[in-house]
């Protein structure tokens, strides 16, 4: 008998998954996922954190516990243990006597090292066996070679657009093969591996409680696109701060694998033949464009994308930041909705991240590790991509990138409702610029921010009452 071992990383779904469309003559197959246990450990910038937080493990194990049923109903099942996966992979691909391992190709050094150690772990009979997945487009689709990409997103998108053709997404199998004779199987409660990520809920103020899974990603997808109407408008609505439905929300399930790109491609294509295309629904294909763009420059950037020098330690300015407390609303709002929801809009991504490297001369790694622990959509190569394009280093360096978070606030939430939705202290001042300058409108109450920008000076109301200076619109 063939026996295949199929090992799960950021793919966990059946349908348009190639790892499920490989098994020609496979009589037996068996697959796993494997939580490294280095996922768990201390992790900067604060040494109680671990890289993987609670609000994503809980939703990973969502995620697994739903891929489970999937398999279980097409006649297979699903094997998850924690620990270093290139050991576990080798010792279960030894016991089973099998002849191959599938798994998704990654961009990540760890993640293509562990694939190099497996490659000289595996018996000689057993062949390892990469797989492209997830994303809109394969490396042999690209226009050019990889060490050729762009160096720029728009460049990537002219080159991509000229003449693109997205593949369309695979259905699901109806039927697998069966679990090998002897194999374990099983999946360890969450509140053993980690309980406090079986312990996590997101706040009360949280718009939305994203479940993970298939099956609640086809749901996400369905109500955006075709319940709520919401992708008519996205490109007027993406930057908004509060509410479900001003962005599409995807992103945690494409980074955990329970939703393709390609797959949103093909529903958005639907939704536009039925409807017509316009701006907003080119603009989610954009920004899965922009995905993919940041997935080809991990590969070629390697551990350059972490940055080489040691990290330094964390300082009490980063130590604020991270628990929302500089005192700049706009700021400690944004953090504390992704400390207790795991989930921040872009807008607000862009503002925090630019003031912690702008504003508090704080190292971008230091904010891009806090952000590995809290966000549930964590995605390796987006994640420290974005940070390093807001910090004007390696793809399309521009120091000159530079939010000001006064004026930022003034036009993204000129009534101060996000601010005092996290921060509800606000909620007793008036409606409107008085709620991001706190320390000006009642300093009895309000401590002064950690720094005050000359950049700030336009934006800035007088205090105590004063008239409101008017600012250009942005």
């Amino acid at each position: 008998m063939s026996t295949t071992i199929v090992w799960l990383r950021h793919d966990l779904r059946v349908s348009d998954n190639p790892l499920f469309s490989s098994l020609e003559g496979t009589a037996a197959l068996a697959c796993v996922y494997v939580l490294d246990a280095r996922e768990l450990r201390q992790w900067a910038p604060e040494q109680s954190a671990s890289r993987c937080g609670p609000a994503r493990l809980r939703f990973l194990w969502q995620s697994l516990m739903a891929l489970r049923g999937e398999l279980l109903k097409r006649g297979s099942d699903l094997l998850v243990r924690i620990g270093d996966p290139v050991d576990i992979i080798a010792e279960l691909a030894l016991r089973l006597q099998a002849d191959h391992v599938l798994v998704r190709e990654e961009p990540g050094p760890e993640e293509r090292a562990q694939l190099e150690r497996l490659t000289h772990s595996l018996d000689q009979r057993c062949r390892l066996q990469p797989v492209e997945s997830g994303m809109l487009f394969e490396r042999g689709q690209l226009p050019f070679a990889l060490d050729e990409l762009p160096s720029s997103f728009s460049a990537f998108r002219r080159r991509l657009e000229h003449d693109w053709q997205v593949t369309d997404p695979r259905p699901a199998p109806l039927t697998l093969p069966l679990w090998p004779d002897g194999a374990p199987r099983g999946l360890p409660p969450l509140d053993q591996v980690c309980p406090r990520a079986a312990a996590w809920r997101p706040s009360d103020a949280t718009s939305l409680d994203m479940q993970g899974g298939e099956e609640a990603a086809r749901a996400r997808l369905d109500h955006y696109l075709w319940d709520s109407n919401a992708v008519a408008t996205y490109k007027t609505t993406r930057n908004g701060l509060l509410g479900a439905d001003f962005s599409t929300r995807f992103s945690p399930w494409l980074a955990h694998g329970c939703l393709s790109a390609r797959q949103v491609h093909a529903e958005v294509r639907a939704w536009e033949a039925e409807h017509g295309a316009n701006a907003s629904s080119y603009w989610v294909i954009f920004e899965l464009l922009w995905r993919d763009y940041f997935y080809w420059a991990a590969w070629q950037e390697g551990a350059a994308l972490f940055g080489a020098e040691t990290l330094p330690a964390p300082d009490a300015n980063l130590v604020a930041w991270c628990e929302g407390s500089t005192g700049v609303p706009f700021i400690d709002a944004a953090m504390r909705e992704l400390g207790t929801s795991g989930w921040l809009s872009n807008r607000a991504r862009q503002n925090v991240a630019s003031f912690l490297v702008k504003d508090l001369g704080g190292d971008w790694r230091l904010g891009a590790a806090w952000f590995e622990h809290c966000l549930i959509d964590y995605d390796a190569s987006s994640n420290w991509g974005n940070w390093r394009y807001v910090a004007g280093i390696g793809r399309d360096p521009r120091q000159h990138r530079y939010f000001n978070v006064l004026k930022q606030a003034r036009h993204y939430d000129p009534q101060g409702d996000y601010v005092a939705h996290w921060l509800p202290a606000l909620q007793t001042l008036p409606q409107g610029a008085s709620r991001h300058q706190p320390w000006q409108a009642a300093p009895a109450r309000f401590a002064a921010p950690l720094v005050e920008p000359p950049a700030w000076r336009e934006w800035r109301i007088p205090a105590l009452g004063g008239v409101e200076p008017v600012g250009p619109d942005e």
